[in-house]
Parts: structure tokens; sequence; C-alpha cells
């Protein structure tokens, strides 16, 4: 498999200051000290995964989503096929996602301004390493042929990583990538197929709301205080990811590896409403972030709207006051 080899520059900080200042800072860093988990002793890996067994029929509305799909021609066994590759090209994105989340939880631990943010990001990078190693596990003694890395998850990885500004590296990915995987890990009783990767998403998810959390409560002040240029610039990335993000969702790896033709593959998945309605359901936890540091302005609005990702006219601002509570820890 094709490594990512990148250099950057990263601005290293070192604090003398150990004065609490941060009172929700250190709220997520007793809740990260309470909630670990071990992948061992919480998950029991004897679980079967009867990957490629045939599956229940689904809803009305995923009957109808098969049926308007290049792949009905082939038959009803073609759909189940379909639906485990997708669980397997999920997590496969995951594992290679949760490494970059590794890295950057590292990095941040470098370039942080605060000795208090400093603890949290050390205490995220226990649990991307956590990840790392249950979504490879799961991969490794259950999926035949896991997925490389997607070309737009790696493209938006290089401009995440490759930026030496540690808010930039920050929203990119506790926002942006952590954010969309935490509402796909979510979704995974509704969605994914054996019990195992259902228990451990919802493992995985549960750190993942304090990931995104302490992105809300390190980004938040910060961008309060931007100049507009500034303010261009993180809109323009904000952008940039959400339009890769949606087009990785078109799934061109799935079609070229069932040997579906790839642009019709690709119009269904951009059309479809069932795939529509599953990009802008997981967004929607991105949207709620944005909402809380400030950066869902009329033109990041705009340019989500285009992306066909909000799922309504204009930003459901009860996001903000939904689930997690971001920012409120």
């Amino acid at each position: 498999m094709q490594h990512l080899d990148l250099r950057a520059t990263v601005h290293t900080r070192l604090s003398w200051d150990y004065t609490p200042r941060a009172p929700r800072l250190g709220s997520l860093n007793r809740r990260a000290r309470d909630g670990q988990w071990d992948a061992d002793a919480d998950i029991d890996w004897s679980i079967p995964v009867p990957f490629g067994a045939p599956l229940a029929d689904g809803t009305d509305f995923a009957r109808a989503s098969f049926e308007a799909s290049p792949m009905a021609g082939r038959g009803r066994p073609m759909w189940d096929t379909f639906r485990w590759e997708l669980q397997a090209w999920l997590v496969s994105q995951f594992l290679h996602g949760e490494q970059a989340a590794l890295v950057v939880a590292a990095r941040l631990v470098e370039s942080l301004p605060t000795v208090e943010a400093k603890l949290c990001a050390a205490s995220q990078a226990t649990d991307e390493a956590r990840h790392v190693e249950v979504f490879a596990r799961y991969l490794r003694e259950n999926v035949p042929d896991p997925y490389p890395v997607n070309a737009d998850l790696r493209e938006l990885l290089e401009d995440i990583l490759g930026d030496s500004r540690w808010d930039v590296t920050a929203l990119g990915m506790q926002i942006m990538v952590e954010a969309l995987a935490m509402a796909a890990f979510r979704l995974a009783g509704s969605t994914f197929h054996d019990a195992l990767i259902r228990r451990i998403t919802t493992l995985v998810a549960r750190d993942e709301a304090r990931h995104v959390s302490f992105g809300v409560v390190s980004l938040e002040e910060v961008y309060r205080e931007l100049s507009s240029a500034e303010l261009a610039d993180r809109e323009e990335l904000v952008l940039d990811a959400a339009s890769l993000m949606r087009r990785r969702f078109l799934l061109s790896d799935v079609w070229e590896r069932l040997d579906v033709d790839r642009d019709a593959g690709v119009a269904y998945a951009a059309a479809d409403p069932a795939m529509v309605l599953y990009r802008q359901t997981v967004f929607a936890r991105v949207v709620s972030a944005l909402v809380h540091i400030g950066l869902m302005t009329d033109r990041v609005r705009q340019g989500l709207r285009d992306l066909d990702l909000l799922s309504y006219g204009s930003v459901p601002r009860r996001l903000a006051r939904r689930d997690d509570r971001l920012g409120r820890v």
C-alpha cells in the first residue's frame, strides 16, 4: 500500500504557565481519563462477521434506491454485495482517517499554546492509537480485501498535514474530518451489518464526541479574532474540505471494485435520495461545529448548499444545541 510522505514545518511552543485557566478543557481531560476503554477487554472479538452473507431486504426507501441504481439489472444478490462492500470501504477509510488523526493529535501537543490544551491533545492521541488498533484488527480478521485510502481523503489529509498553522490543522481534522466520522459512527446501528463493528463504532463515537468538543473549545476564541483575510482563508479550507468529502462519498472506489460503470455509479450516488440523505445527515455534525466556532458564514452556507450538504434551506441552528452540546463540557 502506498505511503503518504510529507514535509511540513511545525511550530513548537512550550508554556511555563501551568495555572488552570480553561475549565472546559479540564472537564474534557477528566472525561477522557474516565472514558478510557480497552480494545481487548471491552470488545468481544469472537462475534462472527458473516462478510458477504445475504442481508435483510431493508426499508422501502432502500429497495427503491437499489431499483434506481446501475446494479439493479444484476439482481438482488448484487445489492447485498454492494452493501457489504460499502461497509468495508467505510471502515477502511475510518482506519486511514484515524491514523491521520493520531498524527494530528501528536502535532497539536507540540504546537498548541497552553499546557491544558496540550494535555487534551495528548489524551486524544491515546484514543486515536486505540482506534487505529481496533479498526485495523477488524479489517485484518474479517474483511478479505480492505480498501486503500481514497484519493479524495488523501488529498484532504495532504492539505491538513501540510499546513504549518495549528488552527488550520485542527480545523481540518477536529472539525471537518472528526465530526463527519462521529456522525457516521453513530449511524452504524442502522447502516452496518454485524454486531462486532457496531460495538466498535459505539465505543469510538464516545471518544470522537470529546475530540470534536476539544476542537470547538480550542478554536472558538481564536476565530473571534480573525481578520477578514484570515477568515476568508479558513472559509476556503472549509469549502475545499467539504467538496472533497462529498466527492469521496460518490464511491468511485466501490464502483470500480464491483465492475460497475464508474460514471453511472457516481451519477447514481450523487442524485439518489438515500445517498443524498446520508451525506446530509453525517454532515450535520460538521455544520454544528462550524456554527460554534463562528465559521458558518454566508459564504460557507451558500457553498454547502451548492454541494447539497444542507438538509434545509438555511442552517439548522438547533444543531448547536443538540446531542453532544458541543463546547458545553
